[in-house]
């Protein structure tokens, strides 16, 4: 019985280890899903997955230039207009380019905050996220479109 309890403890001190990095790697996961449902629900069209994703309460400012090799302009996007976004892409009012590609480099996660880098086809995207209620949501989006070449 000693003999049982003493291996059982030894094997869970040489296990520790591997267990903590574990809740690391599901929270690095959880991001990641979390930045992958919002491009793909602007991919696709699906609303359940920026709703899922995005804080309502959001922060999105972004610039893009109107004219090629015009300036920069800088424009808002509110929580619901990611929603009329998705909706034309799923009714085929809007269009995602083929091949799009979206490129997801995580920079920080720490257990109640991260950031991230997304590359889509309409630019950089680089979000501040936030675990609530033991879900990652991104409550903030600063981007970019693509510069000029």
């Amino acid at each position: 019985m000693i003999r049982s309890a003493r291996v059982l403890f030894v094997s869970l001190v040489l296990l520790l280890p591997q267990v903590v990095p574990a809740q690391a790697v599901s929270d690095r996961e959880a991001v990641r899903l979390a930045v992958l449902d919002y491009v793909e629900g602007f991919y696709e069209g699906d609303t359940a997955r920026l709703v899922r994703s995005v804080s309502p309460e959001v922060r999105k400012y972004g610039y893009y230039r109107a004219k090629p090799g015009g300036p920069y302009v800088g424009e808002a996007m509110p929580f619901p207009e990611f929603l009329s976004y998705a909706n034309r892409i799923r009714t085929g009012r809007s269009r995602t380019p083929p091949n799009a590609v979206k490129d997801i480099v995580l920079f920080d996660v720490l257990d109640q905050t991260a950031s991230a880098k997304l590359t889509a086809w309409w630019g950089t995207d680089y979000l501040l996220l936030a675990k609530d209620k033991g879900r990652w949501i991104i409550l903030q989006v600063l981007w970019q479109g693509p510069p000029a070449k």
